[in-house]
């Protein structure tokens, strides 16, 4: 009988677009989803976006949007990465769907009605002005061991101390600047530490389901020290408003923390599917989404990564068990991708793997695909992505092995043979497609294991055997040989079901070659057990070129740094900085403190103050200047100014200008009006001069 299998992934939080980090772990899901469909499973493969939360809310205002719109428009860039790199997702759904919302509040009820919820009050810091509970996120100030300023309310980035937030000193909102103050409130415990949570979760997180590596460290969770501290505690899973989420029933104003719900939008988004009719579409399944989930045939298959190992092995399984739901039966973890021997990633520092830069500077998915798999296994480590060792595998690997051993067996086929294989393989020919068709088994147990490095290096080793045969027969010399016909038809022949075996277990890995192999090879899509039979007297299409190589400009672009962004460089006052001068220039410019001994309107003129100033050269100098919508002639005399001494006297309509005073003003006069005379700090004296 067919598998029964529900896959996930984790939940992306629906903050920001996909990183490579995710696109790894959908590449992992997809590749063993892809595996057991072609044994002829059935898989519900479904995913979400991550909702609720502060972050989100605050993200929202911040744009001007409602939590709602913000996590759409989020959704709405996800489709170009999933189509990009041929994640198969039946079903895509939020965390805010009615489905979550229902089955949260269900779940809740039931771990209620087991005497597993406690409501205890719980004193925390409260941003005065956002009029809300803060998050440790949202909670900065100096570290309590080292003092370093500017650091979050649960460590220290600097010391790596770890604190309350209530330790923090001269404490602060990261939200509003606020000193926040410590209030009370209830607060809803799930008690993981009830004996009855404690007893399931010892025994099922040792029982099998989990990798050896995960199980060994969730003891360490159990432990207590020799103080008695340490140990399972009861976990909050309450907020208060205002929050995006969830609200608990009975309970106004408070809601679900966001990871009470999120694990549960993996059964929201399969009940979404159900509700859509997907499941029955695919698979004529006329089951509801409670009778499906009731069949102890059904298996539950977590993929996710290691930094929320905590979450998905103990509050997740407690929640399902204990609420009377089916239980995991996989929870896979791996580690995190690297770049370049460990590095972390970095887009400012060009180490970032842009996802979508990727495909839009033409780079292949399946060469991301295929060095993904390569790097993989079962355990939970960190993968590196290497340029050098990228471009090596693809080029090696799917070019040099794979792919042209179809390029160098089509072409005769297609020229000498009018397209038809024979189905006389040689005695040779049959010996290397039965050690093909044996090496299934293997890749077969390796797949199912996760163990996908292993699986493409059998793959590799299987190729390298076909090369060697190609080698040793040389079809381009029998080609040329008469009388040799039947032999170079029977080469190329072994070499096209060759490559097909080879398609056949490449295909969880290559979906989009796979397809263009079963168009050129016209033949039904290819399943594993496909490989029990070869091709025989089959006639095959044309061969079109499967796959191009890595070409190291490419790679260069992908992890070139980001163009440093346009910022536009503010005009002080409305207008560019003048062209550089020297000082030479400079200085020739005489600037000198003036004192203004009077000053006087200009009969018929609207703008002009006449001023008598005291440059100390023991007589008074006349100036006029274009400043009296700013001022009367009595806010001026007595005051000091500056003054350009060396400005050649200027006739005027109304006598003899010698020299301008200085006075700011905006360069748009309409939009920013006003005028302001320059004036030195006291202790100036006329005729000293301005350096």
């Amino acid at each position: 009988m067919p598998r029964q299998l529900f896959v996930t992934t984790a939940l992306p939080y629906a903050n920001g677009h996909f990183h490579i980090g995710h696109i790894m772990e959908y590449i992992q899901a997809d590749i063993w989803v892809r595996f057991q469909r072609m044994q002829g499973h059935q898989v519900h493969f479904v995913g979400a976006d991550d909702a609720h939360g502060a972050p989100i809310m605050i993200a929202a205002q911040k744009v001007g949007k409602t939590p709602q719109q913000f996590v759409a428009d989020i959704a709405a860039g996800r489709k170009p990465y999933l189509d990009g790199f041929h994640i198969s997702f039946d079903h895509w759904s939020s965390t805010d769907s009615p489905e979550n919302h229902e089955l949260a509040q269900s779940i809740y009820l039931a771990l209620k009605d087991q005497g597993l919820i406690d409501v205890r009050p719980v004193q925390q810091f409260f941003d005065p002005e956002k009029g809300m509970f803060l998050a440790d996120r949202f909670i900065k100030g100096e570290c309590p061991k080292c003092a370093a300023k500017d650091q979050y309310g649960d460590s220290c980035e600097v010391c790596g101390a770890v604190y309350a937030p209530t330790e923090l000193k001269n404490p602060y909102s990261a939200l509003s600047g606020a000193t926040p103050v410590l209030k009370t409130s209830d607060h809803y415990f799930f008690k993981l530490s009830d004996p009855r949570c404690l007893n399931f979760l010892q025994e099922w997180t040792q029982d099998g389901k989990l990798q050896p590596a995960v199980s060994k460290k969730i003891k360490e969770w159990f432990t207590k020290d020799e103080n008695g501290e340490g140990g399972l505690g009861d976990w909050d899973i309450s907020r208060d408003a205002p929050y995006f989420g969830i609200e608990i029933p009975g309970a106004p104003g408070k809601y679900f923390y966001v990871w009470l719900d999120a694990p549960i939008g993996y059964l929201a988004s399969l009940k979404s599917y159900f509700a859509a009719g997907g499941p029955k579409a695919k698979y004529g399944e006329a089951r509801s989404f409670d009778e499906f989930m009731a069949d102890p045939a059904v298996e539950q298959v977590h993929f996710i990564g290691k930094d929320i190992t905590y979450f998905h092995t103990l509050f997740w399984p407690a929640m399902l068990k204990f609420s009377g739901r089916k239980l995991p039966n996989q929870v896979n973890v791996h580690g995190f991708m690297t770049v370049n021997n460990g590095e972390k990633m970095s887009k400012s520092r060009g180490t970032g793997l842009d996802p979508l830069k990727y495909l839009s500077i033409g780079m292949n998915p399946e060469w991301l695909r295929y060095y993904i798999a390569a790097k993989l296994n079962a355990n939970v480590e960190d993968i590196d992505f290497n340029k050098d060792d990228f471009m090596a595998r693809v080029n090696s690997d799917l070019i040099g092995k794979f792919v042209n051993i179809a390029s160098r067996a089509a072409g005769f086929i297609a020229k000498r043979f009018e397209g038809k294989l024979t189905a006389s393989l040689g005695d040779d020919g049959q010996q290397l497609l039965a050690t093909l068709q044996a090496g299934r088994a293997s890749i077969v147990e390796q797949y199912e294991a996760r163990e996908l490095g292993k699986v493409l290096r059998e793959i590799m080793l299987l190729a390298d055997r076909v090369n060697e045969y190609v080698d040793a027969n040389k079809p381009w010399e029998l080609a040329k040989q008469e009388g040799m016909d039947a032999r170079l038809q029977e080469v190329c022949t072994v070499c096209i079901e060759a490559f097909r075996l080879l398609s056949i277990y490449l295909k969880p890995v290559l979906p989009a070659v796979a397809a263009n192999v079963e168009a050129f090879l016209k033949v039904e899509p290819l399943t594993f057990a496909s490989a029990e039979q070869l091709l025989g007297a089959h006639t095959i299409g044309t061969y079109q070129h499967l796959m191009q190589r890595v070409d190291v400009k490419m790679l260069d672009a992908l992890f070139e740094p980001p163009p440093a962004p346009v910022v536009e460089v503010p005009k002080p006052g409305g207008e560019d900085i003048a062209p550089t001068i020297t000082i030479d220039d400079f200085v020739k410019v005489d600037l000198r403190i003036a004192k203004i001994v009077n000053a006087e309107l200009v009969e018929g003129s609207t703008k002009l103050l006449r001023l008598t100033l005291d440059v100390g050269e023991g007589r008074h100098r006349n100036v006029f200047s274009g400043i009296k919508e700013a001022y009367q002639p009595e806010q001026l005399i007595g005051k000091l100014t500056v003054l350009v001494a060396n400005l050649a006297p200027r006739k005027m309509k109304f006598g003899v200008s010698e020299g301008m005073v200085l006075a700011a003003s905006h360069a748009d006069e309409k939009a920013n009006p006003g005028v302001y005379v320059l004036e030195p700090f006291p202790g100036a004296e006329p005729g000293m001069r301005i350096r």
